[in-house]
């Protein structure tokens, strides 16, 4: 016989049914605070079916309550954005997706794990940063815009004053020069990053290499003007599929930073060769290196590791940005290594997808 079970005495029962009364309220308390938040929120079971979802999922994702409670949130997503993303497996955060439930929105979406082979879908509603972000951009181009012609001007008549003819201002002549020299850079590098911030695709052509890492190396040398010893090393036996213009601006960007940030009897090498999947532009140099600290932060514009030696280097702090915006738009990546005391180098990872055969031939 099975023994009969123990008698529960008055005050176990009442510190158990204090105790479930507690757990109720905190849970009540906290699926009250999550309704509560503007980010959606949707719990989804192991079969990915729609277990819960706060009233921001209901507004941004185009819930409904009840009816899409048990529904598989693949099906219920399968005429927006987030069809594909769900499908593929959610493994990486999905940005500037159009909302289900706000066709004006746009949403930064990320899946987490949850408990017992549960996930949370968290939606986050990032319109009006993009709607900051385009405000930002106008401002640039515009203001950069505005500032181009009095500097042109203001160049045009520091190059006519002869130092000689007063010779007691000459060395302030000369500074004005330099100075507005590089605020029109400054000015054409915005405008340039301007431009590629708003641009989506590019126009694709044939871009010899051969022939376009001959120019950067004699950029190069024009910079260096002897100071250092330049090597090219080409092997990929490749041109690119892309804009001719941007990725000679990219790439004579890399070579340039490395000839003004080494110091004289330094080596920069420019590598040009296949990797799987692709091929590899990389730019080598012995100069003073990057600490780890600067590394993620190097793309951003006007980041400076030193701000009186890029001033004295006459860099504008945009050159990594455009080099970044240029790639993504060639789908292509920026990897850098740095150490220092050792040097730098910096990698343009181009796809398969972007390589020809030179000669005429469109298979890479």
């Amino acid at each position: 016989m099975m023994p009969a079970p123990a008698a529960v005495s008055p005050l176990q029962h009442d510190r158990f049914m204090t105790r479930s009364r507690r757990l109720a309220a905190n849970l009540r308390d906290l699926r009250n605070a999550a309704s509560q938040l503007p980010d959606a929120v949707v719990l989804i079971d192991q079969q990915q079916q729609i277990r819960w979802f706060n009233h921001a999922a209901e507004s941004l994702l185009g819930l409904r309550r009840p009816q899409d409670r048990g529904v598989l949130l693949q099906q219920r997503m399968a005429d927006s954005e987030l069809a594909g993303w769900l499908r593929d497996g959610a493994l990486e955060p999905l940005n500037d997706a159009t909302a289900p439930g706000q066709a004006d929105s746009q949403l930064n979406v990320s899946m987490l794990p949850f408990g017992d082979h549960e996930q949370l879908l968290l939606a986050r509603d990032i319109s009006h940063l993009n709607r900051l972000e385009q405000i930002r951009r106008d401002f640039v181009a515009n203001v950069s815009h505005e500032l181009r012609t009095p500097l042109t001007v203001i160049h045009g008549y520091l190059e006519l004053i002869d130092p000689e003819d007063v010779p007691e201002l000459a060395p302030v002549l000369g500074e004005m020069r330099a100075q507005s020299k590089r605020m029109g850079q400054i000015v054409e590098d915005l405008l340039t990053l301007s431009r590629l911030e708003t641009q989506h695709q590019i126009a694709d052509e044939r871009v010899p290499m051969a022939s376009l890492l001959a120019t950067v190396r004699k950029e190069a040398d024009a910079l260096s003007q002897g100071r250092h010893r330049i090597l090219l090393e080409s092997s990929a036996e490749a041109d690119l599929l892309g804009s001719p213009k941007d990725l000679h601006s990219a790439l004579s960007n890399l070579v340039s930073n490395a000839v003004r940030y080494t110091p004289a009897g330094g080596t920069i090498t420019i590598r040009w060769q296949r990797e799987p999947g692709g091929a590899v532009y990389s730019v080598s140099d012995t100069g003073f290196g990057i600490p780890a600290t600067h590394l993620a932060r190097l793309t951003e514009r006007f980041y400076r590791i030193s701000s009186s030696r890029s001033r004295d280097s006459g860099g504008t702090g945009l050159g990594l940005s455009i080099v970044k915006h240029v790639l993504n738009l060639h789908q292509a990546q920026l990897q850098i290594e740095s150490a220092p005391g050792v040097g730098s180098t910096f990698a343009c990872h181009f796809g398969h997808a972007r390589l020809l055969t030179p000669g005429g031939s469109d298979d890479g």
